[in-house]
């Protein structure tokens, strides 16, 4: 072994330690492999920053704006109708449709953008059907997840597995190449769910009031009393608060100062009164004159005597989206109330874990859920946001056909190109953004915007790490060792072997940073074997997208977390026999459909 196959080496070992533990993000950590690789001699500058030219890299960056544009069209909004009528007649049939749907759409958009767009229509079928959210959400992804390992464009995934065969000297994956065995997997799903997986799905409840599902009975929050309000100059065991409200007053805090709350002390002007209600009371107490929140994070609130309040106050809950602004800061960070003109956030749910307090101060993370007041005008801003996306109700935006029509034409356009190779996937690709943009059906703010970037210099920064351990031996060393701990078996062990250590390592760590590991080492694997690389490329790019058990496997996995009220036993319940049935199923039907 050489010392540049050894700084190769355990520079693996660093970056698979780093991405399970998640001590940084994904894309820092695959950038400090790129860094450390050149800073060490395996590379050189030019070798190591190539993965931001690869075509690989410009293709994915070009189908978030594609997936974007098609999200923004509301073309699919008859599909919320449709899922609703069969909710009401068939749980069946409601599994059935949901992964057909999910499936069809992320076979040529964005499996994330796809679980966006339809997760407020589940959540929706989910209320008026009576059919628990926890027995949908988790179809849904899955859906999502096997329809994109059907065309080139389905994931990231696939996309960059073709960038890193091309880079050998090996054609690049055909558009429909995958279609194949990823329709047989698809279908393998479906069934699967339709019989064992939904008796494994967790039939948690959850209740219409959001107070109760938020366990808010004992919301601790303060209000200011403006100098108008009636239980100003009154005694608190004679303010109507106490008397009208029955609401708890446990502290007062008057010029700074916190005083106890006896039953005689008299209220004053600006006086900040911590009480204890639940939401009910506290939506009855925002609708009376002269009295206001103090959020945990609203930093300098300004007392006036307006005296108005606005009407209609909703309580929302709302998703912190992929790539929204909000991940890693705190609302206080984010300046949330000042973004949407007052509206609060009274409580986040973080995996299984929901804050009631100092939630201003917590870091969020996209999955996480926020309970939102917010009043019939703060509303629409909420829709608005890039940064949100509403569970709790479904979005009214119009739907413009001819917009559609022309999106949905790009995109074909795109396709059919790349499919009949009449030009390479990452040029039309490029030309579609170039239209969209022109024709003014994405704004350029907006692409830039959809474009998911933690991804994208993940992608360049995990592009040098395949590039070292073909250029330093490293691939050949570990290729050697499979071979003479499996080879004698034949190529179909060996597929196998690729199939679970992939499917297992992408569980855990980022499924294009396991593609990438492992694709160099397939290809040179077969070489020295004598067969055709064709079996074990495709074998870890299908691999890498089946991930199942784990709710930090794939981010749509990660996204229906919190809605679902799912806990981690639950995807290891229904994803592992799902992953052992398609580890058994690759063994035969990958090599039938692409021989050795």
């Amino acid at each position: 072994m050489t010392l540049e196959i050894g700084i190769v080496l355990s520079v693996i070992v660093l970056a698979m330690y780093l991405f399970i533990t998640e001590k940084f993000g994904i894309d820092t950590v695959s950038i400090l492999i790129m860094v450390v690789l050149m800073v060490t001699g395996v590379l050189t500058p030019t070798e190591g920053f190539k993965g931001f030219t690869n075509s690989a890299t410009i293709t994915v960056t070009c189908m978030f704006v594609v997936s974007a544009a098609m999200h923004k069209s509301r073309s699919l909004g008859k599909v919320g109708s449709f899922l609703k009528k069969v909710g009401r007649k068939s749980y069946l049939l409601t599994i059935l449709f949901l992964m057909l749907i999910s499936g069809s759409l992320s076979a040529f958009m964005n499996d994330t953008a796809v679980v966006a767009l339809l997760m407020p229509v589940v959540i929706n079928v989910s209320r008026q059907t009576g059919i628990n959210r926890s027995r949908l959400l988790m179809p849904l992804s899955f859906g999502a997840l096997l329809g994109g390992i059907c065309t080139l464009i389905g994931t990231s995934t696939n996309i960059l597995v073709s960038g890193i065969a091309e880079t050998q000297g090996l054609a690049p994956i055909g558009m429909f190449e995958m279609a194949p065995v990823g329709v047989c997997f698809l279908v393998v799903g479906i069934v699967y769910m339709l019989t064992i997986g939904r008796f494994l799905l967790p039939d948690r409840k959850q209740s219409d009031n959001l107070s109760d599902e938020y366990g808010m009975g004992n919301y601790l929050t303060e209000i200011i009393l403006l100098p108008e309000a009636k239980s100003v100059g009154k005694t608190i065991m004679d303010s109507p608060l106490e008397k009208d409200l029955e609401i708890k007053i446990i502290q007062v805090t008057r010029k700074k100062i916190a005083m106890d709350a006896f039953p005689r002390l008299v209220l004053e002007a600006n006086d900040i009164l911590k009480v204890n209600c639940d939401i009910e009371k506290l939506k009855k107490l925002l609708e009376w004159k002269n009295v206001k929140l103090k959020s945990d994070f609203s930093g300098e609130l300004e007392l006036s005597n307006d005296t108005s309040i606005p009407s209609g106050i909703n309580f929302l809950e709302a998703l912190v989206t992929v790539n929204s602004e909000m991940e890693n800061h705190s609302l206080r960070a984010y300046n949330f109330r000042f973004r949407f003109e007052g509206a609060t956030v009274l409580a986040v749910r973080q995996r299984n874990e929901i804050l009631h307090t100092k939630v201003g101060r917590v870091k969020l993370k996209a999955g996480d859920v926020l309970l939102i007041s917010a009043n019939d005008d703060q509303v629409p801003l909420l829709r608005k946001s890039d940064d949100l996306l509403l569970i709790s109700e479904t979005t009214h935006k119009r739907f413009n056909l001819l917009n559609a029509v022309a999106i949905i034409s790009i995109i074909a356009g795109i396709v059919i190109f790349a499919a009949l190779g009449i030009a390479p996937i990452v040029l039309t690709a490029t030309v579609g953004v170039v239209c969209l943009v022109i024709f003014k059906f994405i704004k350029t703010e907006e692409a830039y915007r959809a474009v998911d970037w933690k991804v994208v210099f993940m992608l360049a920064g995990i592009l040098s790490l395949g590039a070292a351990l073909e250029k330093t031996g490293a691939a050949e060393l570990l290729a050697q060792g499979i071979i003479s701990t499996i080879g004698a078996f034949g190529p179909k062990v060996v597929l196998s072997a690729f199939f679970g250590i992939t499917f297992l390592s992408t569980n855990f760590m980022s499924n294009n940073a396991t593609a990438a590991l492992l694709v160099p080492i397939a290809i040179v694997t077969a070489n020295n074997m004598g067969i055709d690389s064709r079996p074990l490329i495709l074998t870890v790019a299908f691999a890498a997208s089946l991930s199942f058990m784990t709710p930090m496997g794939y981010q749509t996995n990660a996204m229906i977390y919190a809605p679902g009220n799912y806990k981690f036993k639950d995807y290891l319940r229904v994803g592992t026999p799902l992953n052992i049935l398609f580890w058994i199923l690759a063994y035969f039907i990958i090599p039938y459909f692409f021989p050795f």
